[in-house]
């Protein structure tokens, strides 16, 4: 166990390095200086004398993009998140993580060959007719290879990287370290939680890596769709399946943002844009389950005509109260019903019931009313998106995660279709969706269900409600009443309370040696030494070491 802990820390401090090199390198070092991380790790202090850094000319969001890409598949997946949190970051800064690729050099096709022989438990020329080695795409996480099933089947082999996961478990170990760093030592990131945001990060590249998630997303994305004629979404071949290898039926197609080739096949446009649309929103408004990675190179036309997803690594999900939150926001906005839009608001944990939004109500009153009553065709869903963004930004607005998946999904689809047909009018598509929302939410059956549920959690209530009563007035006569405090933002406080107690206790026992050793010393006991006491000249050293020691602390610090 020791080595495994041993081995760890050596992963992790060699990573530490890298990432430490290239944030200085394009021109992050400030940071460690906040984090105070130059007494940590002297190689920080190296670094920022070594490293050649990027010309500051180029703007941060830029710099921050290649550093990530730089950083590899952990930090380039970070960003492609963090590029959907748009009330972290500048809209500078989120545009250009939402341009991060993770399109990198595939890994051999022999350590291919070894890793889906161990999962599948079989040589290649026993498992599949035919397995090409050079893989059609390759990317931060895994690469795909076309090959041929024993029964003829045209299949595509999502392959996982070898050691992937071990150097995503490491840097998402760095990632909550400096997160904690982060909320200790920058106040004003407190207001983001950032150790809760990693944690986040953390639970979604998880199941990210972990493909057998992924066929079971794509099975239940193809039962919402079997009876839809114009999408094709690809057959899972569970026998050909593990955590770290996904088989999908080969997408025979043209990509949907590749519009010169499909121009060249005589693809009537107008069609793709309307199909597409209905695609998407049902997605959201019927299924509440989404393909959530909004890149439109993960949509294919096949070539008889029909729309099919391919990577289902990421999924959103509106479950039935965050539908119906979702819902009520809708209405709202196309109300302009500024109480409802605070409410859901509030409902969603974004807004502080207690907070004052006279400024909100009047910034998103003026946001609907300069977009209200514009010809529909006029209207650009990604640019209110981004207006949207923006507020909630300036009033540090938190919505959950999904939700923020699907303004990102609706925002790229939208600027998808207008490319596909100039006069495409998304809105005009999304009114009946909008109409059912509001019909559903006045329907009877679900009236009467959610009273009769509302009535249910009262009467439960008045139940446990004298037992409760009687349970408090029995622990206030027995003096067991207790009430429990929690701090906040006492933690920085506390930490630098224990460093100086320490150096205290420190500096006192420096002091009671060197007193000990002077009456040691003039009273001339004990075994001698060229004529001075053992006991005496050995108090001095220690006391001079300890001393050097707790000097060399303090000028670390950089607190003297």
């Amino acid at each position: 166990m020791k080595l495994l802990r041993v081995d760890k820390g050596y992963r992790n401090f060699r990573r530490y390095q890298q990432i430490i090199r290239i944030l200085i390198k394009y021109g992050f070092a400030d940071i460690f200086d906040r984090l105070e991380m130059r007494s940590r790790f002297r190689i920080v202090g190296r670094l920022r004398r070594k490293e050649p850094r990027l010309d500051h000319s180029h703007p941060a969001g830029q710099r921050l993009r290649m550093a990530l890409e730089e950083l590899g598949p952990t930090f380039i997946k970070v960003g492609q998140i963090l590029s959907t949190r748009s009330f972290l970051l500048p809209p500078s800064i989120i545009d250009e993580l939402s341009k991060l690729q993770d399109e990198v050099k595939p890994v051999s096709f022999e350590q291919v060959k070894v890793l889906v022989e161990k999962e599948l438990d079989g040589s290649l020329d026993t498992l599949f007719d035919s397995f090409t080695d050079i893989p059609i795409a390759s990317a931060s996480i895994a690469q795909a290879h076309r090959a041929t099933l024993l029964s003829g089947e045209l299949v595509v082999v999502k392959v996982q990287r070898p050691g992937i996961a071990r150097l995503i478990a490491t840097d998402m170990d760095i990632l909550h370290n400096l997160a904690t760093l982060i909320e200790r030592y920058i106040e004003e990131s407190q207001r983001y939680d950032p150790v809760n945001l990693v944690d986040e990060l953390s639970r979604s590249m998880k199941r990210e890596i972990d493909f057998s998630n992924e066929a079971r997303s794509i099975e239940q994305f193809g039962a919402n769709f079997r009876n839809k004629p114009d999408v094709k979404v690809p057959k899972v071949y569970w026998e050909y399946c593990t955590s770290k290898i996904v088989t999908l039926e080969y997408i025979d197609g043209i990509k949907i943002s590749d519009l010169e080739k499909l121009r060249a096949a005589g693809v009537d446009f107008k069609r793709i844009a309307h199909i597409g649309t209905q695609f998407i929103l049902k997605q959201i408004f019927e299924d509440g389950f989404f393909h959530a990675d909004p890149h439109p190179g993960n949509l294919f036309l096949t070539r008889d005509g029909k729309i099919a997803p391919i990577d289902f690594g990421i999924m959103g999900r509106l479950d039935e109260w965050l539908s119906d939150e979702f819902s009520d926001l809708i209405i709202g906005l196309w109300r302009r019903d500024i109480e409802l839009i605070i409410r859901v608001f509030v409902n969603l944990g974004a807004v502080d019931i207690e907070a004052d939004t006279t400024s909100l109500r009047f910034e998103l009153s003026e946001f609907l009313n300069r977009y209200y009553g514009l010809p529909l065709k006029k209207l650009d869903m990604k640019q209110i998106m981004r207006e949207g963004m923006e507020i909630f930004s300036r009033h540090q607005m938190r919505l959950p995660s999904n939700l923020l998946l699907l303004g990102k999904t609706l925002g790229t689809y939208e600027d998808l279709g207008r490319k596909l047909d100039p006069d495409y009018d998304f809105l005009q598509e999304v009114r009946p969706y909008i109409k059912k929302f509001f019909y559903r939410r006045l329907d009877p059956g679900k009236i009467g269900y959610e009273s009769s549920k509302s009535i249910r959690d009262f009467y439960d209530l008045l139940k446990m409600m004298p037992h409760e009563l009687e349970l408090i007035l029995r622990r206030m006569r027995r003096g067991r009443m207790s009430i429990e405090l929690q701090h906040r933002g006492l933690d920085k406080l506390r930490n630098d309370m224990d460093r100086s107690f320490n150096r205290l206790s420190f500096s006192l026992i420096i002091a009671s040696l060197i007193l000990a050793s002077s009456l040691v010393m003039i009273f001339n006991k004990g075994p001698l030494l060229f004529g001075f006491p053992v006991l005496g000249v050995l108090g001095f050293v220690f006391a001079g070491i300890m001393g050097v020691g707790l000097i060399i602390a303090i000028l670390r610090s950089g607190k003297v």
